[in-house]
């Protein structure tokens, strides 16, 4: 590459002086060197780019960016096993770089923090991609949490078994009485190794794995690796099933948006308010079940459309469901925006700074709520939505408040998406059958969905032979943990479980 100022640099320049990589879509991948590696760290540094994504196999390491509206992947070589650290110069890398460590053995020269990220101690000797680990190392088996200094400080341990029905996390508080000076968290307890389970699977197969990523955004997930399939053998899906998996996907918004309305306003001690969205969202899952057979609908979405039609007055169901919410959520909506006791708990608490959120990347409501308007169905953007109308709704609070109203904003655009859906739904075939296509090389994709925490990337190598040779699969929450420390910061203890509420990352997205 030609010497330029950072200010100058653009992504597709990088990607036209590497050398592209052929078959893959919709975005270029290029294979470059070290110095432009380095180059690509230091303009996300800046703030020029966006990180998307950021994982490894056996020999390279790939990095998925946004540059405006251009979007592509950055790969490199690691012949040596080592790469330059991309989380020395941009935080949000670092802990994807921790998980490479752990999963492939590839050592990001430069990366401050090398504590184990994935890997608690309790592998066996030979991992799943052959990354050698004679003994537990110390630091997986004595984890060493960051520590604060001052005078009377103390730390509060909290998981990673919880009282409630929750996936398992362990959160390290250091305080100073009731105010939280430090939040670490440490993830990785439900890793399943889903990626591996990926690995020579048929796209079937993988496809059913994928919808199995974290459980309530099944739709997203499962809608994603379609489209990345799709987008690698150029499969073209029936213009009905496409429509479909819009209706599907805002159903699923709707469902765990009215959950989280309520969880939130619950762990402020309303509980009427929590009782009166489970309903809502029961009558959510009940209208998916009655229309597609499965309440989370489950390998609905398949490579090549949809496994399963609206069945016999599926439309009046779901025009049924419309009038209900229409009717039951602005009394909701009023309840919790005249209810004093709500709103001194959740106004001004656990603000997350615009500045963080964009640097981060930041995703779905927790974005949103910082200024930060990104919706993977407007950027990149994905049919039908392109025929749809809606708004992004932005908030700059940053609080636990204006994460709520983003969630009761997206609500009532749903409700007028799926109106929308119902009244231009067309006609015909549902599905295009991704049959297992025989090449000589191999063929990769790449997809960006937008779920109800915000965008999931996935990305796709399909072999010769067909079946996946490699698939991984980035959730939203990577990029929001993070925030999640930053938020509770100074506020006091028992407005943790408000703050966790209000961002809702998931457990097993994040650990795959």
């Amino acid at each position: 590459m030609t010497e330029t100022t950072p200010a100058a640099i653009k992504l597709r320049d990088v990607i036209r002086a590497g050398r592209q990589v052929e078959n893959h879509s919709p975005w270029a991948r290029a294979v470059i060197n070290h110095e432009d590696w380095r180059q690509a760290a230091a303009s996300l540094s800046d703030g020029q780019w966006t990180l998307l994504g950021l994982w490894a196999e056996r020999d390279q390491v790939h990095m998925a960016i946004i540059d405006g509206g251009d979007l592509g992947l950055l790969s490199l070589p690691c012949e040596d096993k080592r790469f330059p650290s991309v989380g020395q110069l941009h935080p949000p890398a670092m802990r994807l770089e921790r998980a490479i460590r752990d999963l492939w053995g590839l050592e990001p020269e430069g990366l401050a923090d090398t504590r184990p990220w994935l890997d608690h101690g309790k592998w066996p000797p030979a991992t799943f991609n052959d990354v050698a680990h004679e003994a537990p190392p110390l630091a997986a088996r004595d984890y060493a949490f960051l520590t604060a200094e001052g005078e009377s400080l103390h730390q509060i341990p909290v998981g990673p078994v919880h009282a409630g029905i929750i996936e398992p996390g362990h959160f390290r508080f250091t305080a100073n009485g009731e105010a939280v000076v430090r939040l670490e968290v440490r993830l990785g307890y439900v890793h399943k190794g889903i990626e591996r389970l990926m690995q020579g699977a048929s796209i079937e197969r993988a496809a059913m794995l994928a919808g199995r990523v974290s459980g309530d955004s099944t739709l997203a997930y499962a809608l994603a690796f379609a489209h990345a399939i799709e987008a690698a053998h150029r499969i073209d899906v029936p213009p009905r099933a496409v429509w479909l998996r819009a209706l599907m996907s805002e159903l699923e918004r709707l469902a765990n948006h009215f959950g989280d309305i309520g969880a939130v306003c619950n762990d402020a001690a309303f509980a009427m308010m929590h009782a009166q969205c489970g309903h809502l969202r029961e009558q959510v899952l009940r209208v998916a079940d009655r229309c597609f057979g499965h309440r989370l609908m489950m390998d609905r979405v398949v490579p090549g459309g949809v496994e399963r039609d609206l069945q016999r007055d599926s439309e009046q169901e779901v025009h049924s469901l419309l009038v209900q919410i229409r009717k039951r959520f602005p009394e909701l909506v009023e309840l919790y925006d005249n209810t004093a006791s709500l709103q001194d708990r959740t106004v001004g608490t656990g603000i997350v700074s615009s500045a963080l959120a964009r640097q981060y990347g930041c995703g779905g409501y927790v974005g949103r709520a910082s200024g930060r308007a990104f919706d993977a169905r407007r950027t990149p953007g994905y049919p039908p939505y392109d025929r749809l109308q809606f708004e992004v709704p932005v908030r700059e609070d940053g609080d636990v408040d204006a994460r709520l109203w983003i969630r009761i904003h997206e609500v009532e655009q749903s409700v007028a998406l799926i109106d929308q859906i119902i009244r231009q739904l067309p006609r015909g075939s549902i599905r295009d059958p991704a049959q297992t296509v025989r090449t000589s090389q191999a063929h990769e994709g790449v997809a960006l969905v937008e779920g109800f925490r915000g965008d999931v990337l996935v990305w796709v190598r399909i072999g010769a032979d067909g079946n996946i040779e490699r698939c991984h699969l980035r959730d939203p929450s990577w990029f929001q943990w993070p925030l999640l420390e930053a938020a509770i910061e100074g506020n006091i203890v028992a407005d943790f479980p408000l703050c966790n509420k209000s961002f809702n990352c998931s457990y097993s997205g994040h650990d795959l």
